[in-house]
């Protein structure tokens, strides 16, 4: 099975090198977009590439020790102030080490590599952290940091384990504290373990801790750091309740093409996002590559993991709250409990939460940003604060296709995830945050932008838009496109729309059609449904036909 999917993956990736291009769809999920037509961008997507016959396969999950200073560096000529703003990392214990500097747009912050900083304010107020630029030279891996908000109770954190197919000897990094003098500096180290036979063996043991009440957590991961410029912008947080955690990344780089300083690079490895519960069994997670998806981010189902749904009639109009409940519980019945919403429009919060919540179905909410950029968008984030029914919210989508649609640059999309990932925070919201762009952009502005703001990794994967790929190829496509992008990150990934038109215009191999339709989406789910959300529940005649003819259908209900 491993090699008739990397040998499909390969022609699908030669026939695009010879010039056939990859095109998706853009801006079609915004009524005040529905008049415009749909405009052709396209990409070059490099064939995947072969698996390196290693002998093993190291799942790096972090490892925490003692809490990590992160030095504050100010001039001494700074003025005083009655106010202070306090850098603070949390440890899982109750203990808490910081360091207190002045708030100053004057201040400048030392560093010698563009690792993400963590800051809390132990008071409300509003707080400027100054902007930081610095040149990377050389690939660098360090530690980096990922925060994660953890009810009370025991959990685990970190640990290395592998799984290798023969005896072998493995050296993989693993992130840890150690004390320089009196402060406590994050490094990386590498361990070299032997496996006498074929299995599964724990490298780096994890830390089992307790916390007596909900609490942020912020510990060390191994974080790969390419050639290039980069700059950390000037932000101003206005913290509205007491120890208000900010995660602060590098948001942009300059200097070396991406795909370049990727290529160069070492393969990133994976963690996790989050520690998990202590369990009966190990306190360790595995991994082990297959043909097919791995399940690592917790955001998984079966074939049919979810579905999109837009609160609107054949004409544009909004639905009412009966018809909203109607076609959720058609939804529910087809054997999907989670749905995707794009915005907050039409009462979504209410109508869409109120079904979902009486029939059982979880919500992927987006937070939809068009030509008025990230201003027009912060009155979304607002509304889901204001709404905060975070039990019902598998995942939080901030943007759509924004970059690609020219609505936003990837480093003012990079700096709005960071500012709402802590508004949701400070709402009560402990689950994951991402974007959703195709693959090009994340191939472009990834390393540079996106990776880091992001928990995982969300894209839109149309194998339509290439017109070398057939409907029988479309789970072929879909899931080499899914082992490209594991690899820009680092990150798990997690496609946020996908399907296949029911009429239209062909475009190349890629034929419309409900017969097409209904073998590439048993295609697709078959090879990537546990990680897919299949576009769309019905077809959209609001639309304009935009490319190929194609946007107003592609409902796919009756495919399930």
């Amino acid at each position: 099975m491993k090699g008739s999917v990397f040998a499909a993956a390969a022609m699908v990736g030669s026939a695009m090198a010879d010039g056939h291009l990859h095109r998706r769809h853009e801006a079609l999920h915004q009524r005040r977009d529905a008049s415009s037509s749909a405009s052709a961008v396209t990409s070059s997507v490099p064939a995947l590439e072969t698996e390196e016959a290693c002998g093993c396969i190291t799942k790096v999950i972090t490892y925490l020790g003692s809490p990590t200073l992160v030095p504050i560096q100010t001039p001494t000529s700074a003025p005083e102030s009655t106010s202070t703003l306090t850098s603070t990392v949390h440890s899982t214990s109750t203990a808490t080490s910081t360091v207190t500097v002045t708030p100053s747009t004057s201040s400048t912050v030392t560093v010698s590599l563009p690792t993400n900083g963590v800051t809390s304010f132990s008071s409300t107020g509003t707080y400027t952290i100054p902007a930081t630029t610095l040149t990377v030279t050389d690939t660098t891996t360090v530690c980096g940091a990922t925060s994660t908000e953890v009810p009370s109770g025991t959990h685990t954190i970190g640990g290395v384990t592998t799984i290798v197919e023969t005896g072998t000897v493995v050296t993989c990094p693993y992130a840890t504290v150690k004390p320089t003098g009196t402060t406590v500096t994050s490094i990386i180290e590498y361990t070299t373990y032997t496996c006498p036979v074929a299995g599964t063996y724990t490298v780096v043991p994890g830390t089992v801790t307790s916390v007596p009440s909900a609490t942020t957590i912020v510990y060390p991961t191994p974080s790969t750091i390419t050639p290039g410029t980069y700059t950390k912008p000037e932000t101003t947080i206005t913290a509205t309740v007491t120890d208000t955690t900010y995660y602060c990344p590098f948001a942009t780089s300059t200097g070396l093409p991406s795909s370049t300083a990727v290529a160069s690079s070492p393969a990133p490895v994976e963690t996790t996002a989050a520690p998990t519960s202590v369990a009966p069994t190990s306190s360790t997670s595995t991994a082990k590559a297959t043909s097919t998806a791995t399940t690592g981010s917790g955001l998984t189902g079966s074939g049919q993991w979810g579905m999109t749904f837009s609160p609107y009639t054949e004409s544009g109009n909004c639905m009412t709250q009966a018809e909203v409940t109607k076609n959720i519980q058609t939804i529910k019945d087809k054997g999907f409990n989670l749905v995707r919403v794009y915005s907050t429009d039409c009462n979504g919060l209410e109508y869409i939460g109120s079904a979902c919540k009486s029939l059982g179905v979880k919500m992927i909410l987006g937070v939809y940003i068009e030509a008025s950029g990230v201003s027009g968008a912060q009155e979304q984030v607002e509304a889901i604060n204001k709404w905060a029914q975070w039990e019902m919210v598998e995942l939080l989508v901030v943007g759509n296709e924004a970059i690609s649609s020219g609505y936003v640059s990837a480093s003012q999309l990079a700096s709005f995830i960071t500012s709402s990932k802590s508004a949701f925070a400070a709402a009560g919201y402990t689950g994951q945050v991402t974007t959703a762009e195709p693959i090009d952009i994340w191939q472009e502005h990834g390393v540079s932008n996106l990776c880091s703001p992001v928990d995982l990794v969300g894209v839109n994967i149309h194998p339509f838009f290439n017109a070398q790929t057939t409907a029988e190829q479309a789970g072929e496509f879909a899931l080499s496109e899914y082992h490209i992008l594991e690899k820009i990150c680092g990150k798990d990934v997690v496609n946020l729309e996908t399907g296949w038109p029911n009429a239209g215009d062909a475009n190349g191999a890629a034929v419309p059609g409900p017969a097409e339709q209904r073998t590439a989406i048993k295609a697709i789910a078959k090879a990537l449904g546990s990680k897919s959300i299949f576009f769309s529940y019905a077809n959209d005649d609001w639309k304009a036909p935009g490319e190929f003819g194609v946007e107003q259908h592609w409902g796919c209900a009756d495919v399930f």
